[in-house]
């Protein structure tokens, strides 16, 4: 069969359940190689151990129609570290992550027990123009550039909301997760002009830096039994800030 790492290896026939897997290591750099670790020798660790740790959890679930939640998810990812960690030449584990699909990730960091982060992408489109009332108009294109256009301009943004639940549970809900997220943020600001029909963006010019704050605000001890630990706004491909705020 062919193998493409992007859609499985060895390639999958029809329908097939594809996961991407993410270890990160910390360690010394060797002077003979210029390697933490031989990423050779990496993939052979983890098709070893977290490969076969998959496989059989998930295929055990579903033979047994249990639902995969993020505390089955949590335990699989232990299982993986613990594995990892007898595996002494690796270095030391720093995080291992899942990407369940191309917009939700599971990350365990080995230095929080008892802890996983799960993160998910969110898309809007809105318009805004960046202006400062206080500066001259030549002031404020010399430092807006075209985004201080009068009739402003618009963006597709993603949104990428992190949270921490606890490992053991209780599971986060993502379907109410979604609905939080959707009615709190997305649905104050998707096709919206920003400047004008946000409230926040009279007082504040809706940079990306003042979005993410903003997005921050809306959701912040809203998502219980999660804690939200940090939001990251794409304004284009190149251009996006993260923020991470205090927990109300």
């Amino acid at each position: 069969m062919g193998g493409n790492a992007y859609a499985s290896k060895p390639g999958g026939e029809g329908l097939a359940l594809f996961l991407e897997l993410g270890i990160e290591l910390l360690g010394p750099i060797d002077p003979d190689t210029g390697f933490v670790i031989n990423v050779v020798e990496i993939d052979r660790i983890a098709e070893d151990v977290a490969v076969p740790i998959f496989a059989e959890a998930i295929s055990g679930c579903w033979r047994r129609g249990k639902h995969i939640d993020l505390t089955r998810v949590a335990r699989m990812l232990e299982a993986v570290r613990a594995g990892l960690s007898y595996n002494i030449d690796l270095g030391e584990v720093d995080k291992i992550c899942v990407r369940l699909n191309p917009f939700r990730t599971v990350t365990m960091d080995t230095n929080e027990t008892g802890t996983i982060t799960f993160s998910e992408k969110f898309e809007f489109a809105a318009m805004h123009k960046l202006w400062n009332d206080a500066f001259s108009a030549e002031r404020n294109f010399e430092v807006f550039g075209k985004c201080a256009h009068p009739t402003g301009h618009g963006h597709n943004y993603v949104v990428e909301v992190t949270v921490s639940t606890p490992a053991a549970g209780p599971a986060l809900e993502i379907g109410r997760f979604e609905r939080v997220v959707d009615a709190e943020l997305i649905q104050i600001v998707d096709h919206k002009n920003l400047n004008v029909d946000v409230p926040a963006f009279e007082r504040a010019i809706p940079t990306v830096e003042n979005i993410a704050t903003f997005a921050w605000e809306c959701l912040a001890g809203k998502l219980a039994p999660a804690r939200l630990r940090r939001i990251t706004v794409w304004e284009t491909d190149r251009t996006y800030c993260t923020y991470e705020g205090p927990e109300r």
